[in-house]
This record gives C-alpha cells, structure tokens and sequence, in this order.
C-alpha cells in the first residue's frame, strides 16, 4: 500500500456538518463529495481494469456505510478490486480466507495468558482477530461453516464483537466485502437468507470483454503491478457518510421504493401477475433501508441535490436480488434471483395509476 503524507483534513471539512438549509452551500458540499467519488474512481481504474459498474456500486456501499457481498467465479478481479479501494482510502486492511477449519476466534480474536516479564504475574490479554479493521476482506465467505458465518455477520450487523463476555466496538468505518464463486459448491456452506440479508448490495461481476481482455494483458504483463494511491481517509470517508444520510427525497421516490419492495411480495397488491409464480418469499424491509440510502449516494454521484427514480433504478436490482426467494418454479425453470429483480422493477411504475391505493 502507498504511503502518502497529503493532509486530508480539508476534504473533510468540505463535508463536514452538513447542514443542507442553504442552497449555496449545499451546492458546495455536494461537489466537494461528487470529485471525491471521482478521484477514488479514477485511482482505482488506473489499476483495476473495467468493471465500472462494479466499482461504483462498491464505493456506493462504501459511502452508504453498508457491507458489499461480490459473486464471481475466479479470477475477474474481486480480491483485487477490495486491495485496491483499501489502498486508495488508506484504511486499516485485513484479508481473511475462509475455509472450513475457520473458527469464530480466529476472526473475532481470542484472550490468551501472558506472563508480566517484571511483575511475573499472569493475566488474560485480548489479542484482537482480523475483523478489527476497517476494511476487512472476507474471501470465499460460503466456504466458512455456518458459526464462523454467524461471527461475522453478526460484527457486520452490530459494528462489535463478543468475547470472553465483554463485548469490544470496531472501529469506524467498518466495511466488509464478502466474496463468494458462484459455481463450485462442493465443500461450502451457502449464507442463509436471513444471513444475506445484512449486505447492502450483491453484485455480480461479469466476465470481462474483448477490449477489457486486451488491456488487462497489456498492463499486466508488460510492467510491474502497482496499487493506488490514497486519496481520501478515514475522517473523509465518515463525513462523507454523514452527508449522503442528509439528501432529501421527495414522498413519491419514498413511495416507489416501498411499491418496489412490496412488489416482491407474491400475495401482495403491488406484485405483478407474471412475478408471482416465481416468488416464494419477498424481500425485508432491510431492502427498502438499502434502496434509499444507496439512491442517496448516486444522487451525490451525479451531482443531485435530491434523489431521483433513476438513482433508484441504478441500485434496486443490487440490493434485491439477494433478498428475493425463489419459488420451486422459478429454479426448474432456471430464472435467477437477479432476473426476477429485473421484472420487478421493469413492471413497478414509478406513479400509481389513477384510482391506485395511496
């Protein structure tokens, strides 16, 4: 990782207390957090090749103060993706590889004797595990077993650890991105839904394409690799959380957000016929939770002062495919999750016809 000695401190304050009353300066502020986004984008793209929609729906977690679960199979930049977003932050990094042998102490961390070399007395010390980072990597999280799963979903969902009784906070913030291949299902133990639902979003990172191909073989085998550079910190980071929780949204984006939820619900008013068969189980609230507070990000992204139904449209489908069951038909007939997502929000109008219920 790069060391850099730049004073961040005036990113910050650009979007610290960020009271939105005054239109000038909510103008301001809103600039300052739209090059922000851009200089972190841009940083990573000088090392991680294409996957632009992958990476603004990372830093959009990221900025929403969610967790990111990455599905792939092998190879499409994942593990580099996070290393890379570590660097260019600057924050506390920590990898951990799951296998099934993982304990829950080996990631939460575990109290141990340590003798007092002067006092020769002995007491219990904590010796803090891998979660007490602020970026943390959970590589191939389905190949954990189900109580090491539960450890760290429930650090993700509570922001602290339990040990030994006493329970200690993570620092801020605290991001995890999980990932997970998609295709070899032999020894792993797939999340629960109840344990998918802590992600914000789930992405699915394509394949690259001819050109991305082309360019990924010149940058890496003509030189030596080189992670980013920092760009912004930790302080940076927390304001700029602090800022996207205060974009407004106007009551009909509220609304479409609830309808869109709703829809995924097969015995509800707002499903679309053609939808039902393939539900079993709708999304959570969690989903409307992850919706808007994603939305307000790409509002900021696109340098909006409110949310708009294209900041919705841009992450509905991120944050419902993981939270939607599949009905018995829909898995005989080969209908992902991510395409009945897809429906969902095709089918959804964004206004109620006349005569619909409020």
């Amino acid at each position: 990782m790069h060391a850099d000695t730049r004073d961040f401190s005036a990113d910050a304050r650009e979007l610290d207390d960020a009271g939105l009353d005054d239109v000038a300066e909510a103008r301001r502020r809103c600039e300052a957090f739209r090059a922000i986004f851009a200089r972190l984008r841009a940083e990573i793209g000088r090392s991680l090749v294409g996957q632009r929609e992958v990476v603004d729906l990372a830093l959009v977690s990221l900025f929403a103060d969610g967790h990111l679960l990455l599905e792939g199979v092998p190879g499409l930049g994942k593990t580099l993706l996070v290393r890379c977003l570590a660097s260019a932050t600057g924050l506390g990094f920590s990898r951990i590889q799951f296998t099934p042998d993982v304990m829950p102490a080996d990631i939460t961390g575990t109290s141990i004797l340590v003798e007092n070399e002067a006092t020769h007395r002995r007491d219990m010390q904590f010796r803090p595990g891998p979660l007490f980072a602020q970026l943390v990597l959970a590589d191939e999280v389905n190949r954990a077993s189900p109580k090491t799963q539960s450890a760290l979903l429930e650090a993700m969902q509570e922001r602290s650890v339990t040990s030994g009784g006493e329970t200690r906070p993570l620092g801020r913030p605290f991001f995890v991105m999980a990932t997970q291949n998609p295709i070899e299902q032999e020894g792993t133990f797939p999340l629960p839904e109840a344990q998918l639902d802590r992600f914000l979003l789930k992405v699915e990172v394509p394949p690259p394409d001819r050109e991305t191909l082309r360019e990924v073989l010149e940058r890496t085998t003509k030189s030596d690799f080189a992670l980013p550079a920092q760009v912004v910190d930790a302080r940076t980071i927390l304001a700029a959380q602090k800022l996207a929780r205060r974009i407004p949204m106007a009551p009909e984006v509220k609304d479409w957000i609830v309808r869109l939820v709703l829809a995924t619900h097969p015995d509800g008013e707002f499903c679309a016929e053609e939808n039902r068969r393939l539900i079993r189980i709708g999304a959570s609230p969690r989903a409307a939770q992850a919706i808007a507070s994603s939305a307000r990000v790409c509002a900021l992204m696109a340098g909006r002062y409110a949310v708009s139904f294209s900041d919705v449209r841009t992450v509905a489908r991120a944050a419902l495919r993981h939270r939607i069951h599949r009905s018995f038909e829909a898995e005989s007939d080969g209908i992902q999750s991510d395409e009945i997502a897809r429906r969902v929000v095709r089918s959804t109008p964004t206004e109620l016809p006349a005569g619909g219920a409020a």
